[in-house]
């Protein structure tokens, strides 16, 4: 077997692209997709459908300028998300806008819309994930709608606290950047890099899943973000993991033993349970610099993509 049929035996494979070609290609379990993902498909022309289709559904139901690209662009989200899962067996993830990651209304509201239109396009909720930033106010609103049946993928999450609080506030799944932990100590700490037994992001989501299984919580842990193929193999063993395509190429080309390094049954035995309530969420969060760097840039990135979409409908409408 290659090392993605070996990973697959051990770890829910999930597709990071919006490409529906490369998600036919590697045959994941799910999909995910963000702004940035979603942005970069609209730009290849097999996908013009998809965006001409929400387009014109946002012209016909909005009334002015702003709510018509509002639903043109919730709609263009929608398109891909439901081509998508005529590919995938499992579930999709759908990102609530960036510039709600502090809204807990706003969130709370766009999320229950986005699985209106999934629900009226006839695709039950328990195959959407909706994706909201690990903010305190991102983990207030996934505490609501999971009430609801509306399940929850918490992205943007880059220490142990956001994941705890997640996991406190009943989320479906989280999905902890690995790449991007990576990419801070590189720029601040250590130029060189790290071996991938190392690489503090595979510590940080090790130390995360020892965690969740050690005190029992239900919420399943999705690795994300990833730069080399050894880091996703540090991870084997993980719930998931939302693997690139160039990536899953990388594993499809090899034959080359997979070992299993993360074991429900084998947890950290130092680990001692925190609460998180939002004083201590804030504190904690504030006193990790390259969490703080990382959450609020990666805020800030797909929001500079929303935009750019928006621009791109508005010039079409």
């Amino acid at each position: 077997m290659n090392q993605l049929e070996q990973l697959k035996k051990m770890t829910t494979v999930v597709s990071d692209t919006g490409e529906f070609d490369a998600i036919k290609a590697y045959k994941p379990t799910d999909a995910t997709t963000n702004p940035s993902l979603i942005l970069a498909a609209t730009g290849q022309p097999q996908y013009a459908p998809l965006v001409e289709e929400g387009i014109r559904y946002g012209k016909s139901k909005g009334k002015n300028l702003k709510e018509q690209t509002d639903l043109s662009l919730e709609k263009i989200f929608i398109n891909f998300g439901l081509e998508i899962l005529k590919i995938v067996p499992g579930r999709v993830s759908t990102e609530v806008d960036a510039r709600l990651s502090f809204d807990v209304e706003g969130s709370i509201e766009k999320a229950r819309h986005l699985i209106s239109l999934y629900e009226k396009a006839g695709i039950d909720r328990k195959r959407i994930l909706i994706k909201l930033a690990s903010t305190w106010e991102g983990t207030v609103a996934a505490k609501q709608l999971e009430k609801e049946g509306i399940h929850c993928n918490m992205t943007l999450l880059f220490s142990l606290p956001q994941a705890i609080a997640c996991a406190e506030a009943g989320a479906t799944l989280i999905s902890p950047f690995v790449g991007r932990i990576l990419d801070w100590y590189k720029k601040n700490v250590k130029p060189e890099g790290y071996p991938p037994a190392e690489d503090p992001g595979v510590k940080s989501v090790t130390r995360i899943y020892n965690y969740f299984k050690k005190f029992g919580y239900k919420t399943v842990i999705m690795g994300a973000s990833f730069r080399n193929k050894g880091e996703i193999l540090e991870l084997a063993g993980c719930d998931l993991l939302t693997i690139a395509p160039s990536l899953l190429e990388e594993l499809k080309d090899s034959t080359e033993p997979v070992t299993r390094k993360l074991d429900p049954n084998k947890t950290d035995p130092t680990l001692q349970k925190m609460h998180m309530d939002e004083k201590t969420f804030r504190f904690l969060l504030n006193e990790d610099a390259m969490a703080t760097d990382k959450l609020a840039e990666g805020i800030r990135k797909f929001s500079e993509d929303i935009v750019k979409l928006e621009k791109l409908i508005q010039s079409k409408l």
